[in-house]
Parts: C-alpha cells; sequence; structure tokens
C-alpha cells in the first residue's frame, strides 16, 4: 500500500476501544471535560492509528513495558461476529461490520494476542472468495449453461440475490470481485476470437 492509498487511509480511521493505563494531564477534552485530567481506566474510542501509536509506545517510567493504553477488539471483530463467521462465512455482510473489514482485521490481528482470529479470518476470506468467483463468473448471464443455454435469469450475478450479496462485501472483496468479473469476461471475450 501506499501513502496515498485511501483504503489504508480510512482502514487507520476506524475506532478502537481504549482504555487508559495512566493519568493524562490536559487531555481531558477527548472524554468531553475540557483542561481536565485524563483519568486512569477511562475507555474511549480512538483512531485506529493513534490506538496503535500509544499501545506500542512506552511510558518510560520505572514499570518498564507499560504503555499508555490498553484496546479491545472493535466492535467489527467482536465475538458475536467471530461466532457467524465460525458457523456460516458466507451468511455474514462483512461491510456491515466495517467498509475495510479486513484491513482492520489484519491491523488488529498485529497488534492482539487472539489466536483464533487467525484461523477464522483464513476460514472466511477462503469459503468467501469461492462465492465471489461463482458471482463474478455469472454476472451479466452470459455464460452457457449444458446444452449451450444461457442462464439470463440467473440470480447470482447483478439483481435479486446477487444484488445483496455484493452489497455485503468489504473493499478487499469487491476488488476481487472486479478483477475476477473481468478476468471472466476477457477470458471469454479470448475464447470467441479464436473460434473465429
Amino acid at each position: 500500500m501506499s501513502y496515498y492509498d485511501i483504503d489504508s487511509i480510512l482502514t487507520d480511521a476506524e475506532k478502537i476501544p481504549c482504555t487508559f493505563q495512566l493519568d493524562v494531564p490536559d487531555l481531558g477534552y477527548l472524554d468531553n471535560n475540557s483542561g481536565q485530567t485524563l483519568k486512569n481506566g477511562t475507555r474511549i474510542a480512538l483512531p485506529l492509528w493513534l490506538a496503535e501509536m500509544l499501545a506500542i509506545a512506552n511510558t518510560g517510567d520505572a514499570d518498564e513495558g507499560k504503555s499508555f493504553i490498553s484496546f479491545d477488539l472493535p466492535p467489527a471483530l467482536g465475538n458475536d461476529v467471530v461466532q457467524a463467521l465460525k458457523a456460516d462465512p458466507r451468511a455474514v455482510p462483512l461491510r456491515d461490520q466495517s467498509a475495510h473489514f479486513y484491513a482492520l482485521a489484519t491491523h488488529m490481528m498485529d497488534l492482539s494476542e487472539e489466536p483464533e482470529l487467525g484461523s477464522v479470518l483464513r476460514k472466511t476470506f477462503v469459503t468467501r472468495a469461492g462465492e465471489i468467483a461463482l458471482h463474478a463468473r455469472k454476472v451479466g448471464g452470459s455464460a452457457g449453461g449444458k446444452g449451450g443455454a444461457s442462464e439470463e435469469g440467473s440470480n447470482l450475478g447483478v439483481g435479486g440475490a446477487g444484488e445483496e450479496f455484493l452489497r455485503g462485501l468489504d473493499e478487499w472483496e469487491r476488488s476481487l470481485f472486479r478483477k475476477a468479473h473481468d478476468g471472466a469476461k476477457a477470458g471469454k471475450e479470448w475464447m470467441d476470437n479464436v473460434k473465429k
């Protein structure tokens, strides 16, 4: 990703629930208390880029290794979402959780020590990638079925259930869908030109 990648910028702006581990003078405005000290134990949602910096930074006190904040997984990666992904990854509209679900998840995997999160996300991506490829191949209904019959009425492309499926894709999945669709379309055009 480049410095100017808009998806990276939007991912870094996602809010993460954090808890301050020490008192910080004059930061009360983060908790709607201007001019006050931000107290130890205060819970605030901070942007991912700031939460990451504060979680990694060391206070420099005698308590070596103590960071400014601790953080929880964001609601997009909460227990309810993970359990739903375990049950059926295809049934969870990831875009409703976060438009940049996978980017947020990979960032959080680097920061947290959730052992099962990686395996759940891997299974989710692999399962959903197969569905994405199926939908991308059928968009437009131009693929021939058995006996050369067209699949014009298929609900696997755009329209019907396919439209709802596309609405639930996060940005990585949408990019994958576009690439798979363009590849299938280019392959079909190439085969049509070879047959001529």
